[in-house]
């Protein structure tokens, strides 16, 4: 793929960037962006959402139809916006905090709907922008600004959360394999319906420098060595999983779509108006 092209998905007049030196988010806003040329898809019919956090500042440097909202909101305004225009290509990127706890609500119901959009959720295990505080996929005995011995709380796993609440597509990458990343990305874009991405990435500032994680490269290696594939772990042990990042796509089903649903009560309604 030419190089051009994802480069004239940026807004070069942003950079540089906000984020630390090797932090993971830029990996996954360039598997983003291939996801995108890969599909042919225009900058004026594709909209990205954000919240607030380190991930959310992405929609900043993506030249296409973007809006910036409130921490833990951007699903409902994707949402009006989809419903508004079902035509568009409707993306949000998350951070776990993000997603996960203010925004937790707004998750549950999107997935429950099943609305034609593709959530990108960045789990890095911590809020990385407001100081370093225990999020909802801190794992337990990792250390934070709020757990200096320990978080004690139980993590979310998105995926499963996800599953339970009804999306129609989801998968998990991590950074050191954007590839994959990128082709989790596409397939929730090209999937007629909620779609979760999850791509574990690190917080080598906020995270990384509490739990023994301190360089980005020292996460990348984390992620190798400890990710194993779908296939592999439903024949491991729970305690052989003890640990593990389990990735590939956990769901794809072909359920009704909501903005489909709803314009057909639409027309069934104005039919039934009118004497029809």
């Amino acid at each position: 793929m030419p190089n051009q092209e994802v480069f004239n998905w940026l807004r070069t007049r942003f950079f540089p960037h906000i984020w630390c030196p090797g932090c993971g988010h830029g990996i996954i806003m360039h598997s983003l962006l291939r996801a995108l040329v890969n599909l042919e898809k225009k900058k004026t019919q594709t909209v990205i959402a954000s919240g607030i956090g380190c991930s959310s500042r992405m929609v900043g440097y993506i030249d296409a139809c973007t809006v910036h909202t409130t921490h833990g909101r951007s699903l409902a305004f994707a949402t009006g916006i989809k419903l508004a225009n079902p035509e568009l290509t409707v993306i949000d990127v998350m951070g776990d905090g993000d997603c996960t706890a203010i925004g937790g609500n707004h998750f549950i119901h999107a997935c429950r709907r099943n609305i034609d959009i593709t959530a990108i959720v960045m789990n890095n295990n911590i809020y990385g922008m407001t100081g370093g505080q225990v999020s909802p996929t801190t794992p337990v005995g990792s250390s934070a600004t709020t757990s200096p011995y320990g978080a004690i709380d139980p993590s979310f796993d998105i995926c499963k959360l996800a599953e339970g609440a009804g999306a129609s597509y989801v998968a998990r990458a991590t950074i050191a394999n954007p590839k994959q990343a990128e082709q989790f990305i596409q397939a929730g874009i090209n999937n007629k319906g909620f779609s979760v991405v999850e791509i574990l990435t690190h917080c080598h500032t906020q995270f990384g420098r509490k739990n023994k994680r301190r360089t980005p490269i020292d996460n990348v290696n984390f992620f190798k060595n400890n990710s194993v594939p779908l296939n592999k772990a439903k024949e491991m042990s729970p305690e052989e999983l003890e640990g593990k990042i389990v990735v590939g796509e956990f769901v794809k089903k072909n359920i009704p779509e909501y903005t489909a649903q709803y314009l057909a009560m639409v027309e069934r309604v104005g039919g039934l108006k009118n004497g029809k």
